[in-house]
């Protein structure tokens, strides 16, 4: 659906040359919710932008539906636009035009008759749940209904993409909330491929199916959430999830010699899927023979998708530790030793 090819994008001229993105290589599929996560500075901005080609790219390919966006000229690339709707930060309203003209406006540009612009409005006004407000202008709407016209103004025409740059950074956890299960509901009910940006961890995890970590410009990591998210591969990565990067801080404090100095093993163990509620740690340390302590555990969901992370302290004979962390590996959860 979206390919970026070899994409690099420079600012400045000279010896004051920024590299923004360098030979950056994405790809993503038809109807799947995309997340990009990375620090401030990182090209999160610049690399959504050049997707639309809001931000020309220095150099490079970008495709989108099997159309070359470089290769356009100008009235071709308007007319592309039209299949990809675009949200932002600070939601980018018209102030003085009432919800109903800021999401009709896109519709007026592209000279759509009255009567399908009354129609496709109406319809969005229900789609995000502000039929009350349609005559309002934005001075009047919390942070959230604004958020909510430009997702609305964004599906005006009817788009096959939709691009949102940071488009909850701005706005507090509950509204955060309710904005991505709107996202969500829009992407089940038309399977709109929305690719998203982010420098918050919990948006990528509530409704991304894959996610790419973008630092100084390129790709680190990508791959599907529950498995960038449970296994980090990169120190980056591994800085957005909360409590991996203080782990071995607190194991020295509470590692070490089990109950009564009996010899012990600290491992973290990572549940996924229906595995999550079963009672595979409890049932193998009573058959072996084996004591555990729950350090620090999580349970939780990525998108529809159970997760639980143990961080346990086995105690007993050494060969029996280790025939604990081997059954409990053969049952496909996923052991890392700590110490």
């Amino acid at each position: 659906m979206i390919q970026l090819k070899q994409l690099t994008k420079k600012y400045g001229k000279g010896d004051k040359i920024t590299d923004a993105l360098t030979s950056l290589d994405l790809s993503i599929k038809k109807g799947e919710i995309f997340g990009v996560i990375g620090h401030s500075g990182a090209g999160k901005s610049t690399l959504i932008r050049c997707m639309n080609l809001l931000e020309r790219p220095t150099s490079g390919e970008v495709w989108v539906n099997d159309v070359e966006l470089t290769a356009l000229n100008k009235q071709q690339l308007q007319h592309e636009r039209r299949n990809i709707g675009m949200i932002f930060q600070h939601f980018n309203l018209l102030s003085s035009a009432t919800v109903y003209d800021n999401i009709a406006f896109p519709l007026q540009l592209a000279h759509a008759n009255k009567e399908h612009i009354h129609a496709r409005v109406s319809e969005l006004l229900a789609l995000v749940d502000l039929e009350a407000h349609r005559d309002k202008y934005p001075s009047q709407l919390s942070g959230g209904q604004k958020q909510r016209v430009g997702i609305a103004r964004a599906l005006a025409s009817d788009p096959q993409v939709l691009l949102c740059d940071e488009a909850t950074s701005a706005l507090d956890p509950q509204t955060t909330d309710s904005i991505l299960k709107l996202l969500l509901d829009i992407n089940k009910r038309f399977n709109l491929t929305i690719v998203l940006i982010t420098h918050e961890m919990h948006v990528i995890q509530s409704i991304c199916d894959r996610v790419a970590v973008i630092h100084q410009g390129g790709i680190i990591e990508q791959g599907p959430v529950t498995e960038v998210f449970l296994k980090p591969q990169h120190a980056v990565t591994r800085d957005f999830i909360r409590g991996e990067a203080n782990v071995g801080d607190w194991i020295h404090t509470v590692g070490g010699n089990g109950t009564n100095g009996a010899f012990s093993q600290t491992v973290k163990i990572t549940f996924l899927g229906e595995q999550t509620y079963d009672a595979i740690l409890s049932r193998t340390a009573r058959e072996i023979g084996v004591d555990f302590a729950i350090l620090q555990g999580t349970i939780s969901t990525i998108k529809d998708t159970p997760y639980g992370q143990l961080f346990v302290r086995i105690e007993g004979e050494a060969d029996k530790i280790n025939a604990t962390i081997a059954e409990i590996a053969s049952k496909g959860l996923d052991v890392e030793v700590i110490d």
